[in-house]
């Protein structure tokens, strides 16, 4: 779909992402995949409700949970500031979110309030801290998960992507390694809505930025990962990252996915290869694997995600994204964005972010 323009793949990037999200309100967390099957049977196809006494009870089919909601915030503080203004997404936290939690997890808009969400709260509210001192240590992908529109705004900007991610990133986590991970995620991102495919090749397109210090990793190897040779010198730029590591995930999972030797079968097996569990280390090798092997086929590729299991709301919200910049917005089945809760409202912040994006 190289005839994309970047404009469509950016609404492609956030539908993606919210349909995902919504997709994952009702078999969320389900670590039992006989239960999950004896509740959704043997295939989910689409949007369904939570069952009593599970996570996000009360909503309906096709509505958001609290990382759709968190994403609206970010978009419509980065539509109305023309790009990601600190200040105002914190304004936004303080007063749109935090007065409907309690420190809690069954709390505020979902019905569930993630572990790093909770952290900042206590910090903020209950402490009284500053934003620079709120991060917490989960190591999960709930920075990616509002960032990621971070990211469609600074497609062409790998520079200015990689500082306002990392920024926003630390507001709710603080980890380092938690920290890369986001910012190779979000880096991913960019270089799809700028028309580049997931691919082997896209790690080596990225590591080109680490040289020329638009992307803030560490790297001592040459170009094509050689050796140093004598004499050779730490970068002048060090990143503020130890390795490059990061970057290097996504191409090793399109490799796998492209290599006819290696089948992951079926497709939704993906979570029991590379875990289940919420960490950022089993979700994003099991999102950039998918988004590889269904590049061009939106569909397969957020259900295989959302038919794994476990914490497949994440997984299916990340693929969203990636295969959705893969296939702009007229590459998504009309039936995904007629069953999404508030659809029109969302597709118009997400043209309105992709123009500023296409500007730059």
């Amino acid at each position: 779909m190289a005839h994309l323009t970047t404009e469509e793949r950016a609404v492609g990037a956030i539908m993606g992402a919210f349909i995902g999200e919504a997709l994952g309100v009702g078999p969320h967390w389900y670590y039992d995949l006989g239960e999950l099957r004896r509740n959704y049977g043997e295939w989910i196809n689409g949007y369904t409700a939570p069952k009593a006494g599970r996570y996000h009870e009360g909503l309906k089919a096709g509505e958001s949970s609290q990382p759709g909601f968190i994403l609206r915030l970010t978009l419509e503080s980065l539509v109305k500031k023309g790009g990601y203004d600190e200040a105002d997404f914190c304004r936004r936290l303080d007063n749109d979110l935090f007065p409907l939690l309690d420190g809690t997890p069954v709390k505020g808009p979902g019905g569930y309030t993630s572990q790093s969400i909770r952290e900042a709260w206590r910090r903020r509210v209950q402490q009284q801290l500053p934003w620079e001192r709120t991060g917490g240590h989960a190591d999960t992908t709930e920075a990616i998960e509002r960032a990621l529109a971070i990211a469609v705004r600074y497609a062409q900007e790998p520079d200015q992507l990689a500082r306002a991610v990392a920024s926003n990133t630390v507001l709710t986590q603080s980890d380092d390694t938690v920290v890369s991970m986001t910012v190779a995620f979000c880096s991913v991102l960019g270089m799809l809505v700028q028309g580049h495919p997931l691919d082997e090749r896209l790690s080596g397109k990225l590591m080109k930025l680490v040289s020329t210090g638009e992307l803030p990793f560490h790297a001592v190897t040459r170009e094509g990962l050689a050796p140093p040779r004598p004499g050779d010198s730490d970068p002048p730029r060090a990143g503020r990252f130890a390795s490059p590591d990061a970057l290097l995930t996504p191409s090793f999972m399109a490799a796998a996915a492209a290599d006819p030797e290696i089948r992951i079968e079926p497709a939704w097996k993906v979570s029991l290869v590379y875990g289940m569990p919420c960490a950022i280390y089993h979700i994003l090798p099991a999102t950039y694997y998918l988004a590889a092997r269904f590049r061009d086929d939106f569909e397969s590729a957020v259900l295989n995600a959302i038919n794994g299991g476990g914490q497949n709301q994440a997984r299916a919200m990340l693929t969203g994204a990636l295969v959705g910049a893969q296939v702009g917005r007229s590459g998504i089945p009309g039936r995904f964005i007629s069953g999404l809760a508030q659809s029109a409202a969302l597709e118009e912040l997400a043209v309105a972010l992709a123009a500023a994006a296409g500007n730059k």
